[in-house]
């Protein structure tokens, strides 16, 4: 069987193979490139170079930084400009190249982050000296403004429950930020014997809460039940507390005596919420009786406690002849 081959023409016959290479730029092709069989990276960097030199948009590109993706890798003419590029032939490959007006941006854009970031940083470390100053003044307010000893009762059952009672009043956020607020100092917080401070009459009985001695030398609470089998609600003493901090400045049951005792059961409930509880305070009130108007039964209440307060005052001499600066009282 006779095959027909005709020869080559003069033409083919002297074209050297070439690698034909399709490059494309920001989702355009830019041409199709051929280039000599044993062409490298930096040839095809040269062609495209030549190709966009001198066109419409007048950019001036970085070619130190330019980069080819083929095949799902990243050639960099930095680090791959000697590697050959036979293995593309008929393929296409995407170009990457800044412009010196990116770089320039790039630079300012990073200055400007820089600067930022260290405008960031002095906030922060001028936020966090203030902040350490402001603690370590609390920390000296809370060591000044607070109550200076805790005792329970002598002599009597539960005296370390009794303690670990007052403390949770010394420590209570609301008890320590009205004393810092007020730059109150107490000496002593201590309890107060039910039996000795209960005044029974043909009237009913009267239970004395709270007594402050001298305007902060001392302040007695009411913890435990008449029958000492328990412990009385913590809210309601200390609201009690709240009115005894108040005899620091104001011994009469007076309208600033009122004033400030309901301010500091405000800024002790607030406290409440600001530390998560979200608890309204239960228990008793001390409603000023010039809000109300004196009964009665606060006549009468007002008389045992004057009663008591002279008791007090006679049990101990040693106080000076101040005896109790005032104390809250209970009238079932």
């Amino acid at each position: 069987m006779a095959e027909d081959q005709s020869p080559a023409s003069p033409n083919e016959a002297n074209t050297p193979p070439t690698v034909s290479i399709t490059v494309s730029k920001g989702g355009k092709q830019l041409d199709t490139f051929q280039l000599p069989e044993g062409a490298i990276l930096n040839d095809l960097l040269i062609a495209c170079e030549d190709h966009l030199t001198g066109d419409s948009d007048n950019k001036e590109y970085d070619w130190d930084k330019a980069k080819f993706i083929a095949k799902g890798k990243m050639l960099r003419a930095s680090e791959h400009g000697d590697q050959s590029i036979t293995h593309l032939h008929n393929t296409k490959v995407t170009l990457q190249v800044p412009t010196v007006e990116d770089i320039q941006n790039l630079h300012q854009s990073s200055e400007a982050a820089r600067t930022r970031e260290a405008r960031r940083q002095a906030a922060h470390l001028k936020s966090a000296r203030t902040s350490k100053t402001a603690s370590r003044r609390r920390d000296q307010s809370d060591g000044e403004y607070t109550f200076q000893r805790v005792e329970p009762l002598p002599g009597f059952t539960n005296a370390e429950r009794s303690r670990a009672f007052l403390l949770r009043l010394k420590e209570d956020p609301g008890i320590r930020a009205a004393m810092r607020k007020h730059k109150f100092s107490v000496g002593l917080l201590t309890e107060m014997d039910p039996a000795s401070n209960t005044q029974s009459s043909h009237e009913g009985t009267t239970r004395l809460l709270g007594l402050n001695r001298n305007r902060g030398e001392a302040i007695e609470l009411r913890l435990r039940t008449d029958a000492y089998d328990g412990y009385r609600d913590y809210k309601t003493i200390r609201n009690t507390l709240c009115h005894e901090l108040a005899h620091n400045v104001f011994g009469p049951h007076d309208r600033d005596f009122w004033d400030l005792c309901h301010q500091i059961e405000r800024e002790v409930q607030a406290a409440d919420w600001k530390s998560g509880g979200h608890t309204v305070a239960e228990g008793e009130f001390y409603q000023s009786p010039e809000d109300d108007g004196l009964t009665r039964r606060d006549i009468i209440a007002r008389a045992t406690e004057e009663r008591l307060r002279k008791k007090q005052q006679a049990e101990d001499p040693d106080e000076g002849g101040n005896g109790a600066d005032g104390g809250s009282n209970a009238t079932p």
